[in-house]
């Protein structure tokens, strides 16, 4: 069994809200009195994409656990990769396979540089069929990217989902062994369906957005949240979502 935690949308820009907020987050996961496999960071870390953004991110995002991310639509790839992934800045997509505990997590770059939409590039896809051709056929996948691929039922995530699903729709159905997709940048927890598998979308570390349905103004005065995704030996995978107090 592995037990991950997934946080998206932290949106660090330099103010101590922000940083107070995913601060409180990352201590909340440190202090389980049963540490998780590794926390997921869907994206959104900065809100800028400057370098003194991802310096204040590679100071929180800290803990007794592997943490691993992947780029949203407010990063910028160079300075990205140049803080926390210490290596040459450079603007292609940022993609990473990582195995923890026997499964396999793809966090997948899905950006497109200066604007909110997302894309699975052609790079992006042939890099995420040759990693999961790769794969034992014994080893369950899960693969993450930032803006979620079908609607949520509100108009700003709706407004700037990803384009070309279907191309990642394809890609799935020739790959068994994926279990589910991980988004954010909806800043609100949901869970949905693509591709015939589970797709669970994080709630934000920032700031929460209402629903049409609900009332008040467009964005709540919520806590942070955390999903806990936990996968078991009959590769079913059962999400829980938390607030931060």
């Amino acid at each position: 069994m592995v037990v991950l935690a997934q946080i998206s949308d932290l949106h660090l820009d330099g103010t101590d809200q922000a940083a107070e907020r995913a601060a409180r987050v990352m201590r909340y996961l440190a202090s389980r009195e049963h540490p998780v496999d590794a926390v997921l960071v869907t994206g959104d870390i900065a809100d800028h994409g400057t370098e003194s953004e991802y310096e204040q991110a590679a100071a929180v995002l800290t803990g007794p656990f592997p943490v691993l991310t992947c780029p949203g639509n407010h990063d910028v790839r160079g300075p990205y990769r140049k803080v926390l992934l210490g290596e040459p800045a450079s603007d292609g997509p940022v993609n990473r396979l990582h195995h923890v505990a026997g499964t396999a997590i793809l966090m997948c770059d899905a950006t497109i540089p200066g604007r909110d939409e997302g894309l699975l590039a052609p790079e992006t896809l042939r890099w995420l069929a040759s990693a999961l051709a790769g794969l034992d056929d014994g080893t369950p996948a899960l693969v993450a990217f930032h803006q979620p691929p079908v609607r949520l039922h509100h108009p700003l995530p709706d407004g700037s989902r990803l384009e070309r699903p279907e191309d990642l729709a394809g890609l799935l159905a020739a790959h068994p062994q994926v279990v589910a997709v991980l988004t954010g940048h909806a800043h609100t927890a949901a869970a949905s369906v693509f591709a015939g598998r589970p797709l669970l979308v994080s709630p934000a570390v920032t700031w929460n957005l209402r629903l049409p349905w609900e009332t008040g103004t467009p964005v709540a005065d919520q806590p942070p949240g955390v999903a806990f995704h936990v996968l078991d030996e009959e590769r079913r995978l059962t999400t829980h979502f938390r607030v931060v107090p």
